[in-house]
């Protein structure tokens, strides 16, 4: 499942029969369907994703979180929790603010369109403040002033024993 695929841009990566594009952006969704359509694309509605629970092996997130205010995420959380499979995966690639580079953090802040870039601390607290285990894949800059954090959650499958 592509978390916010907006006009199917990801989708090129995957077999149409392994792919759902989801968004809530109906004309960039109805564009989508238009450009590939042989791969499935629904409308989000904003509250439950369209598919059974634990019925996904990878979900993908890619340059949506810092759209999204911190209060509103936890809702999604909950929902990645009950569409993953116990072993499945959450891939995140997001801008990053970096504490040492306030130049690059004022570009990113001025040149993107997203209100809530956040620093990495802050984007795997998002998924730990909800027992997912996190793992930071790489840390790069794109265009000399834009910083990019890649990386994976888990959910936290352990089971404590009841006395």
């Amino acid at each position: 499942m592509d978390f916010g695929s907006g006009t199917g841009a990801n989708c090129s990566m995957f077999h149409p029969h392994f792919y759902l594009g989801i968004d809530p952006d109906a004309r960039r969704i109805d564009y989508a369907r238009r450009l590939y359509p042989r791969h499935k694309f629904h409308v989000f509605d904003g509250k439950e994703l369209p598919v059974e629970n634990e019925s996904i092996d990878n979900l993908l997130i890619i340059a949506v979180l810092h759209h999204i205010p911190s209060n509103e995420i936890a809702n999604y959380m909950m929902e990645f929790k009950r569409i993953l499979k116990p072993a499945g995966t959450i891939i995140v690639m997001e801008p990053c603010l970096c504490k040492e580079k306030p130049l690059c953090n004022w570009f990113m802040k001025w040149y993107d369109k997203g209100e809530h870039i956040r620093n990495e601390e802050e984007y795997l607290r998002l998924f730990r403040d909800f027992n997912y285990d996190c793992n930071v894949i790489k840390r790069f800059r794109k265009c000399f002033l834009y910083h990019e954090l890649f990386f994976s959650a888990k959910k936290d499958n352990v089971k404590v024993d009841q006395p």
